[in-house]
């Protein structure tokens, strides 16, 4: 059995692809890293690494170990985390991972038909970026999620298909573009004076090199001032501003929103939320 600690290390060197900085990663010295590593080769019966003056490479084995460590230490600690949550007495309930500026209706709907429910519980709805919910439930910083196909990837967790909707381009009131009645994405793909924006560390559909945006304020704000657009479900109509245009996109794929869970889940509370939201 591999210890949590050994496949911190391997990770981090595999990560790294150096094992001096992985060394300063992790916060120890090298030599006993690589006497770490070493070890964990010897007790597996097989190489990890091909170490050569050019540096390290991952072998077909170590990629293998580095897709599963990653899974095992995301497991251990989001079970960390989800016990410490269940432990505490200022926290009984749910944490709900959500994309910022997406369904406010359907999320309220949810929310307030759980309320009235007789064994509800508490839920902190946490916003994220375009693909956070995945790794926030599989690290354990939230119980469950509110996903969208096919932007988001559910393999590995359960799910409940909610509804299907079109999706539509979020442009400044005044451009040119916003008083058309449809648009279709090669016409948003390459606007001169409007690149896409992007979510900070990552992409939203469709790509380009637009202003980089943390949040939903600062991105309806970049939209108002007519610095850039972006796409979205329909349902996001609900946040617009007097100074934003909804269009709808005739040939983007419909997006499905999933309420999404950890498959090894044996949560009653969980279970409850997951059974509310099916009613809806």
């Amino acid at each position: 059995m591999l210890e949590t600690r050994e496949l911190r290390y391997f990770v981090a060197v595999a990560e790294e692809l150096h094992f001096g900085r992985a060394a300063e990663r992790l916060g120890i010295a090298q030599p006993p890293l690589s006497r770490a590593i070493r070890q964990l080769e010897r007790r597996l019966g097989v190489a990890l690494l091909v170490r050569n003056r050019r540096g390290v490479a991952l072998t077909g084995a170590g990629e293998i170990l580095l897709q599963e460590g990653r899974a095992a230490l995301d497991a251990a600690t989001a079970a960390v985390r989800r016990t410490r949550r269940a432990g505490s007495v200022s926290h009984g309930g749910l944490v709900l991972a959500v994309k910022a500026g997406a369904f406010h209706e359907l999320l309220n709907k949810l929310l307030d038909a759980y309320a009235a429910e007789p064994d509800a519980v508490d839920i902190d709805v946490l916003p994220s970026g375009t693909c956070e919910q995945e790794e926030m439930l599989r690290d354990g910083r939230a119980d469950v999620a509110l996903m969208h196909t096919p932007f988001n990837s559910l393999a590995g967790f359960d799910s409940v298909e909610l509804m299907t909707e079109r999706q539509v381009a979020i442009l400044p009131a005044k451009h040119p573009l916003a008083t058309r009645k449809s648009l279709s994405l090669d016409e948003i793909a390459d606007i001169p004076d409007l690149p896409p924006a992007r979510w900070a560390g990552r992409g939203v559909y469709p790509p380009g090199p637009g202003p980089e945006v943390h949040d939903q304020t600062q991105l309806a704000q970049l939209i108002a001032l007519g610095r850039t657009m972006t796409v979205f479900p329909e349902s996001a109509r609900t946040w617009l501003w007097e100074e934003h245009a909804a269009v709808p996109l005739t040939d983007a794929p419909p997006v499905t929103t999933h309420i999404v869970w950890p498959a090894h889940s044996r949560s009653r509370t969980l279970a409850g939320l997951v059974r509310t939201a099916s009613r809806l």
